[in-house]
């Protein structure tokens, strides 16, 4: 039978207001917890590469071997492939791929990783299937998402609350889980995993510069990008609270005493020998 293909709708799409976040991505700050099990020859694929920064630091770690990096949206591929060449890297290659299906054969890769992908597509238990299908006896899937419920903040301020729900009930209504987090090693039990590393990553927004980078990205997020375009059709919002929304955000990003965490979900999976 043939393999069920995306069902959901990426929520963020690809405007500067989400390029600015994704485009900061390393494989220090959003992937430390494979790092140790890589190795220079390994055979990597990056699924949901988006611009390709994570993607062009894992071949940076694997200079012998070989990492392809992967999106549903053909656009972005542009983007990342401008990123390893303006880097020098000749061990990476980007193509067009659905990870519910994917074009490889199986035991391909020695490493498959996805970067806050799960919590967007429409069947997480398949889409892991598939990562495990095409990797190699011994090898390794990797899988971190946030999650959106455990994120926390401070000072209080009641606009972010209104953000919050928005948020969940948009990316819901798409088809996604955005508290994939907590549910990967669940996930992952069902889709036929036994060896599971669990861990927990944070991002910690709390400077001046901090404060102002992620307070600006999702307010303009919030009233320009694809998910505001989503809330507002879809009658989650009217375009009146959207901009209270982003207000809100500024409102937050403009206090000394501001911190905002982001709890990332991990899990590293072994594939049975």
């Amino acid at each position: 039978m043939p393999k069920a293909r995306e069902t959901a709708v990426y929520t963020h799409g690809h405007h500067e207001s989400v390029l600015r976040s994704h485009t900061w991505r390393t494989a220090a700050n959003s992937a430390a917890y494979l790092l140790g099990s890589l190795k220079p020859g390994m055979t990597v694929l990056d699924i949901g590469c988006g611009p390709g920064t994570i993607t062009a630091d894992l071949a940076e770690l694997v200079p012998e071997g070989q990492v392809t990096g992967v999106d549903i949206a053909p656009g972005i591929l542009e983007r990342a492939r401008a990123t390893a060449a303006g880097r020098g890297l000749a061990n990476v290659s980007f193509a067009v791929a659905d990870v519910h299906a994917l074009d490889y054969p199986d035991d391909t890769f020695c490493m498959v990783h996805a970067h806050q992908v799960l919590q967007h597509v429409g069947d997480p238990v398949q889409a892991l299937r598939e990562m495990r299908r095409v990797t190699k006896p011994g090898g390794y899937v990797a899988v971190r998402d946030a999650d959106y419920a455990a994120m926390t903040w401070y000072p209080t301020v009641p606009g972010l609350d209104q953000w919050l729900d928005l948020y969940e009930r948009v990316a819901r209504a798409g088809g996604g889980e955005p508290d994939a987090g907590r549910r990967l090693k669940a996930w992952a039990l069902a889709a036929g995993f036994r060896d599971i590393i669990v861990t927990t990553g944070t991002w910690t927004f709390t400077t001046d510069a901090e404060r102002a980078w992620w307070s600006g990205l999702w307010a303009d997020r919030t009233v320009s990008s694809a998910y505001a375009e989503r809330a507002t059709s879809g009658g989650h919002a009217t375009a009146e609270e959207l901009r209270a929304v982003a207000e809100a955000w500024r409102e937050w990003g403009r206090q000394e005493d501001g911190w905002f965490a982001v709890l990332h979900g991990e899990i590293l999976c072994r594939v049975e020998v």
